[in-house]
C-alpha cells in the first residue's frame, strides 16, 4: 500500500508546489488539508480545487473559524496573553488548531506522516510538530522547505515547469500570516531594525494619525468572555470580527517588536491585532474590579507562564492544562461592562460596571457616607511595619544610627 502524507495546505505557491515535490521525493500520496481560521482571501472550495489540480489525491477543507474563536482566542483573552508584554500570540494559537485538524485527517485517511511549510529558523515548526506528536504520537513529521530543500526559487521553477495553477511572478517582499485574531508581517526591509514600517505593511488597521471621530463601544463580558457589543448579543467570532473593523478603523493594535524566538533568534515582527488588543484592554480592566488583590497578583504570574508555554508550542501540555484550570476559576466573577473609546491608535477605558465588582463606593469615597474605619489604620501600620522596624533597631544596635545628613535641605 502506498504511503500517504497529510500536508498543511494554504493554497499559496510553496504548499502548492510541495504537493508534487513531496510525492516525487518520497513516493507517497499527498492529502492536502486547509483550515480556515479567519485568514480571509480565497474561498475554501477554490483552495481545495487547486490542491487537487496540483496533484493531491484528496483535499480536505475545514471551516474552523468558530472553533478557533471560542476554544483558542477566548482562552488567550482570559489569560491576557501578550508575549513580551506586546504580542497577542496571533500565529502561536492558530498552530495547535491546525495541527488538530491535520492529525484528524491523517487518522481519517490512513496517513503515516504530516508535512508543514515551515522553515528551520522559526517557531512554527516547533508548534506544529510538538502539537502533532502530542495528538498523534504514531505520526512522523516532515517540512519540505527544511527537510527536502524546497527553496522559493525552486518552487517558482517547479510551478512553471509543471504549469501549476498558481501565481508565481508576483513576489511579496513580506512573509505574512493572518487569521481572525490578527496579522503577522516579517522579512523584507523590516529585517533591518532601524527601518520603520511603511504604510503597505498594514492591512487590518488604518493610519492612526488620520483617525475618524472617536468610536465608543461597550463590551459586555460573562465570566471573562465577551457576549455583547453595545447591548447586541455576539458570538466570540462576531465580537472579534466587529472589533477588528471598529478598532482597526482607528489604528488600534499596531505592534512593532524585536521578539525572542524559541529557537534562540531575535526577530523583528510587525503585528496588527485591533480586536484582540481592544478586548484585552477591556478584559484587564474588568479583572481590576472583580479579582481579589492577591488573586490578581498571582494571576499575572500565571498569565505570563501560560503565554510563554503557548508561544513555545506547548498548547497541549499538562502544565498548560493545569494553568487553564486556575485561569478558568479566576474568571467566575469577571462579568460586567467596559466602555472603551477607540481613537487614534488607542483603546482607552472610560467606564466600568459589574454586579460582581469588589469596588465599594462607600469604602472608597472621601465624602459623606464614608464607611471606612480610619481609626483602624494606626494599629494596622504598627503591625505591618513591625518587622522592618525590628530589623532597623538591630542595625542601629550593631552599627549605630545611619547618617542621613546628605538628605537634608540645602541652605
Amino acid at each position: 500500500m502506498t504511503d500517504r502524507i497529510v500536508l498543511a495546505y494554504s493554497g499559496g505557491l510553496d504548499t502548492s508546489v510541495a504537493i508534487g515535490w513531496i510525492a516525487e521525493a518520497t513516493g507517497a500520496e499527498v492529502i492536502a488539508v486547509a483550515v480556515d481560521v479567519g485568514q480571509g482571501g480565497e474561498s475554501l472550495e477554490t483552495v481545495r480545487q487547486r490542491a487537487l489540480d496540483c496533484g493531491a489525491v484528496e483535499a480536505y477543507v475545514a471551516d474552523a473559524r468558530d472553533e478557533f474563536a471560542e476554544e483558542y482566542c477566548m482562552p488567550t483573552l482570559r489569560a491576557n496573553g501578550l508575549y513580551m508584554d506586546a504580542y497577542p500570540l496571533v500565529s502561536a494559537i492558530s498552530r495547535p488548531i491546525i495541527s488538530k485538524h491535520l492529525v484528524a485527517a491523517a487518522q481519517q485517511f490512513g496517513a503515516t506522516t504530516v508535512a508543514h511549510g515551515c522553515t528551520g529558523k522559526g517557531n512554527d515548526q516547533v508548534r506544529f510538530e510538538v502539537s502533532i506528536q502530542t495528538l498523534g504520537p504514531e505520526l512522523k513529521c516532515i517540512a519540505p522547505v527544511r527537510d527536502l530543500a524546497l527553496t522559493r526559487d525552486k518552487a517558482i521553477d517547479y510551478a512553471e515547469r509543471h504549469e501549476l495553477p498558481i501565481e508565481t511572478t508576483k513576489k511579496n517582499p513580506f512573509s505574512i500570516d493572518q487569521n481572525v485574531w490578527g496579522r503577522a508581517v516579517e522579512t523584507g526591509f523590516l529585517e533591518d531594525i532601524w527601518n520603520g514600517p511603511t504604510k503597505d505593511v498594514y492591512d487590518y488597521t488604518d493610519d492612526p494619525a488620520f483617525a475618524p471621530a472617536p468610536d465608543v463601544v461597550t463590551i459586555t463580558f460573562d465570566q471573562g468572555v465577551p457576549v455583547a457589543l453595545d447591548g447586541e448579543t455576539v458570538t466570540a467570532l462576531q465580537a472579534i470580527e466587529q472589533l477588528n473593523r471598529r478598532a482597526g478603523a482607528q489604528g488600534v493594535g499596531r505592534i512593532d517588536i524585536v521578539e525572542d524566538r524559541l529557537v534562540g533568534i531575535k526577530s523583528r515582527e510587525i503585528y496588527e491585532a485591533p480586536g484582540a488588543m481592544a478586548m484585552i484592554a477591556a478584559h484587564r480592566e474588568l479583572e481590576n474590579i472583580t479579582l481579589e488583590r492577591e488573586q490578581a497578583r498571582f494571576k499575572k504570574t500565571v498569565d505570563q507562564r501560560w503565554t510563554e508555554l503557548v508561544y513555545d508550542g506547548q498548547w497541549f501540555s499538562p502544565l498548560k492544562a493545569n494553568l487553564d484550570a486556575f485561569i478558568n476559576e479566576t474568571q467566575k466573577y469577571v462579568s460586567g461592562d467596559i466602555r472603551l473609546e477607540l481613537h487614534g491608535g488607542r483603546a482607552t477605558v472610560l467606564g466600568r460596571r459589574s454586579e460582581t465588582s469588589l469596588y465599594d463606593f462607600n469604602l472608597a469615597t472621601y465624602d459623606t457616607g464614608d464607611t471606612f474605619d480610619q481609626s483602624s489604620a494606626r494599629g494596622f501600620i504598627d503591625i505591618y511595619g513591625l518587622s522592618a522596624k525590628t530589623a532597623s533597631q538591630r542595625e542601629e544596635r550593631l552599627h549605630g544610627k545611619p547618617d542621613l545628613s546628605g538628605a537634608g535641605v540645602e541652605k
